[in-house]
């Protein structure tokens, strides 16, 4: 089975049975179109737990959960979680959490976390009514940082393919909405422009070079700077994640006087910067009628990067 696409299938069986409490094992095999012996497999192969242990830890995680963030009484809750009454449930609470329901509920405590119980699989009640599953392998935050710089010049990579379709009065046009000590009067040639100055800039600093040619600015001198800079700007970031040397220094020559940057500090700044101008950017183009680029949300890219 594979683990993320037949887990999350069976985990999606048990979500839906959480707000039924008669659903028993049988019916939990046959919503899964599995035989109960299959089914029961399965979820303990996968999970460390056998189904029916599973889902009474998930309901009591979420119990506990509307413990501490609702005003319900604690037989509501109780029959919600499958317990018939208040006595059982208290008994069932106690066991797994080593208090008494009203013993959460008075503790409040601040990180959901603290309502987990221990199990194998990691898979744990997610408010307000889901299940957390969690990933087949772990994102370290140098893997986000470098998908957020891979996403930015990917999306800058279609900017500026859009705006090819583009006549020269619209790439021109002034986009009314600026952001002021970052772009003076910015059209969308200028914000494309000054995006692929700063993959050139900061790589000809990081070299100790000169500021860069900035004086092709047709579409054309665009991309095929771009496609340079974009490449050689991924992987500097990459070497440098997979160095380890963030936090390592160099002297800026491009500037008077000269000033020292860390890596860490340069990429995080051409990272911010970079997003503020491929918001207008993809703005612009959104005026012009071009709308296939959505809003350069690099969320959807991270999450199909985690999924890989």
């Amino acid at each position: 089975m594979n683990r993320n696409d037949g887990l999350t299938g069976l985990l999606d069986v048990l979500q839906a049975a959480l707000d039924d409490p008669t659903a028993g094992p049988a019916g939990l095999a046959a919503r899964a179109h599995l035989s109960r012996f299959h089914f029961d497999r399965l979820v303990a192969a996968a999970t460390g737990e056998p189904p029916g242990a599973l889902r009474r830890r998930l309901l009591l995680e979420r119990a506990a959960y509307r413990l501490v963030t609702s005003d319900r009484t604690v037989l509501d809750i109780a029959v919600e979680a499958g317990y018939g009454s208040h006595e059982a449930f208290t008994r069932a609470f106690q066991r797994s959490y080593g208090f008494a329901p009203t013993a959460v509920r008075r503790h409040r405590p601040l990180v959901l976390a603290e309502l987990e119980l221990p199990c194998p699989s990691g898979v744990h009640f997610q408010p307000p009514g889901g299940l957390r599953l969690p990933a087949a392998r772990q994102e370290t935050p140098m893997n986000v940082l470098q998908h957020l710089v891979d996403h930015h010049v990917e999306t800058l990579t279609a900017i500026i393919e859009r705006a090819g379709g583009l006549d020269e009065e619209v790439l021109d046009r002034p986009v009314t909405v600026s952001v002021e000590t970052i772009d003076d009067d910015p059209t969308l040639r200028s914000l494309i422009n000054a995006m692929v100055t700063q993959e050139e800039h900061w790589l000809s600093a990081l070299r100790g070079g000169d500021w860069p040619d900035e004086s092709d600015r047709s579409v054309r001198g665009l991309a095929a700077r771009h496609a340079v800079a974009g490449r050689d700007w991924r992987a500097f970031v990459a070497r440098t994640l997979a160095a380890g040397t963030l936090a390592d220094t160099f002297v800026d020559t491009t500037c008077t006087p000269p000033t020292t940057h860390t890596l860490g500090g340069t990429i995080g700044h051409v990272i911010t910067f970079g997003a503020v101008r491929r918001t207008m950017a993809i703005g612009a183009l959104r005026s012009a009628g071009v709308t296939d680029l959505g809003a350069g949300d690099p969320r959807p890219y991270l999450d199909r990067a985690a999924r890989a």
